[in-house]
């Protein structure tokens, strides 16, 4: 068990009151990249009534920033609860060592009010809002007209993956079976090379689905050429005699 060094607290304001107010994201960055002041809160106090608190920005914040003007704060109970504000003097020295026994505790208050700052919703509001709507559906891209020819980028005619044979793509196998049937039906017989402009296959992948549908010629007149086995056939007489593709 990690031992607790024992510290003093200092509860020299604990009786004073204090707001807690939580505001939006882009007001606190606003704030911590301003060094001076702010902007102004104003109470408007009315007989009878639950006091209004207001906040407007300063022109310093307002610059080159899309923040609402003017913001208002909403009151929220702390009847139930009690909540305290705390802070402590670190001395110097690195962060990571031991937490050494100078160092001092303090209360700063007790927290009496409870808002949360939101927008105004006025016609400053609603004209950044349509702006910030208009310009999130500007496309990041944009067609336009060019007077000549921009010669930066120029067509490539052979590509590196079609350079060697063994990058060439393989397409789905009933698809080459399809463009093959396709073609035997047009001729009977066919050599190897006329097969692969067809169907623009590897020579290794193309021979593999010969094989399946097809027998090859060793002898004439059709020496070095394939057709499709006798049950893959279904030639009408007239057709029998066709000569290959070679011949035409």
């Amino acid at each position: 068990m990690s031992q607790h060094i024992e510290r003093d607290l200092d509860v020299t304001n604990c009786s004073r009151g204090l707001w807690l107010v939580k505001i939006p994201k882009y007001m606190r960055e606003k704030w911590a990249e301003c060094a001076g002041d702010v902007g102004t809160l104003k109470i408007n106090k009315v007989p009878g009534k639950i006091p209004s608190v207001s906040y407007s920005s300063n022109d310093q914040i307002l610059k080159d920033s899309k923040m609402p003007r003017e913001h208002k704060f909403i009151l929220h109970s702390v009847k139930e609860m009690t909540l305290g504000v705390f802070s402590q003097s670190i001395p110097q020295g690195s962060p990571d060592a031991v937490v050494p026994e100078t160092e001092k505790l303090y209360m700063e208050g007790q927290v009496i009010q409870k808002f949360e700052c939101q927008p105004v919703v006025d016609n400053y509001y609603i004209n950044q809002k349509r702006a910030a709507v208009v310009k999130a559906a500007q496309p990041h891209r944009k067609a336009g007209f060019i007077e000549r020819p921009v010669h930066v980028y120029k067509p490539i005619s052979k590509h590196r993956h079609n350079k060697a044979e063994g990058k060439k793509a393989r397409d789905d196998k009933d698809k080459v079976r399809d463009m093959l049937y396709a073609a035997f039906e047009k001729h009977q017989y066919y050599n190897i090379k006329d097969l692969q402009k067809l169907t623009r296959q590897p020579i290794t992948y193309l021979k593999e689905i010969l094989k399946e549908l097809c027998d090859y010629n060793v002898k004439n007149p059709h020496k070095n050429t394939w057709e499709l086995k006798p049950e893959y056939r279904h030639y009408k007489k007239d057709e029998m005699a066709a000569d290959d593709p070679s011949s035409d």
